[in-house]
C-alpha cells in the first residue's frame, strides 16, 4: 500500500494533535443559500490517536429535503426537537479555537458553518487553519486509479481501499457527523503511516 507515496507526504505534515469536524445538513446549497447544519460531529485527535468525539444536534431553520433524510436518516419531526444553533456555539468554538480544522469536503462544511456563525452575530475563534483531506487525497487516489469525482474519493473509497473498519456499517449504512468525523480520523492517520513507512 506504500506505492506512490511520495503523493502521501501532506498527510506527514499534519501535526499530531488536530480536530475533525463533520455536518450532516438539511441538503444542499441552492438558490435559497446554503442548507442548514442537522448536526455536527467533532473528533478530537491527540498525538495522533482518536481522544473524543461528540456529535451536536442542531435545530435547522430550514426543512430537512427528502434526499437528505435517506443520507442522515434524520426527519423534520425529530430536529424540531434539537437545540438551537446559538445554543451550541459556545462548545463548538471551545473545540475550535487554537486547532488546525480538518474537514473531508471543506468547500462544503466550512462556508456552511460560517454561515451560520454570521447568522447569529457570532465570530469563528483563532483556527491554525482549515485541511481538505478529501482534496488532499486527489493525487495519490487518482495514481492509484481508485473512483474519485472532482471533489476527490469518497470517505467510503478510502475507508475500502485501506482496508479500515467501516463504522457506517452499525448504523444501516447512513451518514453520521460524529461516525464520520471519526472514519475521517482513523483515515488520516493511516495515510499518514503509508507515506512514512520505508519502500518494499
Amino acid at each position: 500500500m506504500a506505492m506512490y507515496k511520495e503523493l502521501l507526504w501532506v498527510f506527514t505534515q499534519l501535526p499530531d494533535d488536530y480536530i475533525v469536524l463533520d455536518t450532516e445538513t438539511t441538503g444542499l446549497p441552492d438558490e435559497n443559500g446554503l442548507p442548514d447544519i442537522v448536526t455536527i460531529g467533532i473528533t478530537a485527535v491527540r498525538r495522533r490517536e482518536t481522544a473524543e468525539s461528540v456529535e451536536l444536534k442542531i435545530r435547522p431553520q430550514k426543512r430537512i429535503s427528502e434526499e437528505a433524510q435517506a443520507i442522515h436518516g434524520i426527519t423534520n419531526e425529530q430536529a424540531a426537537e434539537f437545540e438551537s444553533f446559538d445554543s451550541r456555539w459556545h462548545q463548538i468554538a471551545e473545540y475550535l479555537k487554537d486547532e488546525l480544522i480538518v474537514i473531508h469536503n471543506a468547500s462544503f462544511d466550512w462556508p456552511i458553518l460560517l454561515d451560520h456563525v454570521a447568522r447569529y452575530g457570532f465570530t469563528i475563534p483563532p483556527v491554525k487553519g482549515v485541511f481538505c483531506s478529501q482534496k488532499a487525497a486527489i493525487p495519490w487516489t487518482q495514481a492509484m486509479n481508485l473512483p474519485c469525482s472532482h471533489r476527490g474519493p469518497s470517505l467510503d473509497t478510502l475507508t475500502k481501499v485501506l482496508g479500515l473498519e467501516d463504522l457506517r456499517v452499525k448504523e444501516g449504512r447512513l451518514h453520521g457527523a460524529k461516525i464520520d468525523s471519526r472514519q475521517t480520523a482513523s483515515v488520516i492517520e493511516l495515510m499518514r503511516r503509508y507515506g512514512t513507512e520505508p519502500e518494499d
